[in-house]
């Protein structure tokens, strides 16, 4: 189903978009390694959920670079305030990224869309479940909020977990400053799609959700144990029994 404005899965990639890849494709390949694995259990065709964690606000640039390579076209769900920012916004809206709308009742409407996206238009939607970049002392990935599993279970699409790891290198958590020298390793791990199928079909209760969203924080975690050659802490981290806030830089009170 390639053609003319289409991904080779089928993706629709408007004008906007093909320049992103112009510009910054060659870019990245100057300043970063990547060492990705996993590609082929992204579909290439089709409606499909992508559930990463968030490790630096460079993460989706470099993420976003795997799975354009992997054949398809990233639409991302991004906090509603950088489709407002001057000259950013036009990018964000050119590139048919999706707002979210944090905290707020219209969180509703981002699920509605990107069901929308994911079933009707076939699009390859990126979902990051912590919904921030994560506060975990050793940046494994925290407890994740419902939106994936939602998306997921309503539109009846599968989840791809995907770990990233090495972009916080390039630019750390919350930093303005990257670091372009050394050229630093990023790595990206897909795996199989999430076991939903005992929860399809069903009222999405609360319980439900955690359930299916637990599945997948925990198969993200798993790509992530093996890229980094380590084991996660038993115990996933949440920032509202650590006391700290839900977005924002830590500490400070944006």
């Amino acid at each position: 189903m390639t053609g003319k404005g289409r991904g080779v899965g089928g993706d629709r990639k408007r004008p906007w978009f093909r320049t992103a890849e112009v510009l910054l494709i060659p870019w990245l390949r100057v300043i970063v390694r990547h060492r990705w694995s996993g590609g082929e259990n992204l579909p290439r065709t089709g409606g499909v959920v992508v559930a990463a964690n968030h490790i630096s606000k460079i993460d989706p640039l470099t993420f976003g670079y795997f799975i354009d390579a992997s054949g398809r076209t990233p639409r991302f769900l991004a906090k509603a305030e950088l489709f407002q920012a001057p000259g950013l916004g036009r990018v964000f809206h050119g590139t048919d990224m999706i707002p979210v709308y944090r905290g707020a009742d219209s969180a509703a409407a981002s699920v509605a869309a990107s069901v929308a996206a994911v079933r009707d238009d076939g699009a390859c939607v990126i979902v990051y479940p912590e919904a921030t970049i994560t506060r975990d002392p050793g940046m494994w990935p925290m407890v994740g909020k419902t939106g994936a599993a939602r998306i997921a279970l309503e539109s009846g699409a599968p989840v791809i977990p995907v770990a990233q790891w090495g972009a916080q290198r390039v630019l750390a958590p919350y930093s303005h400053r990257p670091t372009l020298w050394p050229r630093r390793t990023v790595y990206a791990r897909a795996g199989a799609p999430v076991d939903l199928e005992d929860l399809r079909g069903r009222e999405l209760t609360a319980e439900l959700l955690a359930e299916a969203t637990m599945r997948i924080m925990n198969a993200i975690t798993a790509e992530l144990e093996v890229i980094r050659g380590e084991q996660a802490p038993t115990e996933r981290f949440d920032p509202r029994t650590a006391g700290i806030a839900p977005y924002g830089r830590p500490g400070a009170d944006s």
